[in-house]
């Protein structure tokens, strides 16, 4: 990719994603964002967001090489969003072109018997990235204040001290969660969120679609129409959750999520974003190392 094209690209990556961060929670409303949102493109754009991802996912890949490299970095990407929302598949999509050796991702079901006796922020824990790779979180901790708050039962199944659970509890929760993403973001470990908004109605045909073409038979579950009768239930969460935890060092990005093709463009635009912000760069030798180099170089030249 030529130089003033990547600058091009960059640059439109960034207009892409900055209407959909957060980094000001208090100021923060769900109702702002709509989930049908595509910044003024129409379907007849569809090809050049296609087209767009395709030269994002390009970009990542060079990216990703020199995070790799450079072994300063973490990259932790954390998906959240309702069922059939596309968290799967904008994962698929927009990291496909990333080496597997530098990227891994977790997924967050219910909880264990084992993660039930730890803290809430325990089981995430084992699964950070390590220096010079990408996390992603499918779900995460944040589950603790969402689907927790929605089905307070579930509160009493992680065994807290009765003493400790108190009306305040979600701003606890809350704060932990900001303490603990400013400690990830000083140790070199970049936090970037994303709440897939998708609306009720989108998320109405994709679950009729779902239930009507046998291929699709196997993504759904009696659950999701059972949690589904809690969504107004579940926007409370999400906006109290967004409006608490989104700070400058790990800003949410509210995508629209009622048009795949334009998710997936504003997640990789919000990555690359990132991914610039950290002046990345392949290791420079030493004089010493080059020479051995040069060395190992007419070694091999040497040998007829």
């Amino acid at each position: 990719m030529q130089s003033n094209g990547k600058h091009d690209l960059i640059k439109r990556a960034c207009g892409f994603a900055s209407p959909f961060r957060i980094e000001r929670g208090e100021e923060f409303r769900l109702r702002d964002i709509d989930p049908g949102d595509t910044l003024h493109l129409g379907s007849e754009d569809k090809d050049r967001a296609r087209e767009a991802l395709s030269m994002g996912i390009e970009l990542l890949a060079e990216f990703q090489d020199k995070l790799y490299a450079q072994d300063r970095w973490a990259l932790l990407l954390i998906f959240q969003a309702m069922d059939a929302a596309g968290k799967d598949g904008t994962i698929k999509h927009v990291m496909s072109g990333i080496n597997p050796q530098g990227c891994q991702v977790s997924s967050f079901k219910a909880p264990s018997p084992v993660d039930l006796d730890h803290d809430f922020l325990w089981r995430c824990m084992q699964q950070l990235p390590e220096r010079g790779r990408i996390g992603i979180f499918n779900r995460s901790y944040y589950e603790d204040t969402l689907v927790v708050r929605v089905h307070p039962e579930l509160l009493q199944q992680q065994k807290i001290p009765p003493e400790l659970v108190g009306k305040d509890i979600w701003k606890e929760r809350f704060r932990d969660i900001r303490h603990y993403e400013n400690y990830l973001a000083n140790n070199g470990i970049i936090v970037r969120k994303f709440f897939l908004h998708v609306s009720k109605k989108e998320q109405k045909r994709r679950f009729l679609e779902r239930l009507e073409k046998p291929e699709k038979n196997w993504k759904f579950s009696a659950n999701d129409i059972r949690e589904r009768a809690f969504w107004d239930d579940y926007m409370e969460a999400y906006e109290d959750m967004i409006r608490h935890t989104a700070t400058k060092e790990a800003p949410w990005y509210v995508v629209p999520a009622d048009n795949k093709w334009f998710t997936r463009v504003a997640v990789a635009a919000a990555i690359i974003e990132t991914l610039v912000s950290l002046d990345l760069h392949y290791p420079k030798l030493s004089k010493e190392a080059l020479e051995q180099l040069d060395q190992a170089k007419q070694a091999l030249l040497s040998e007829g």
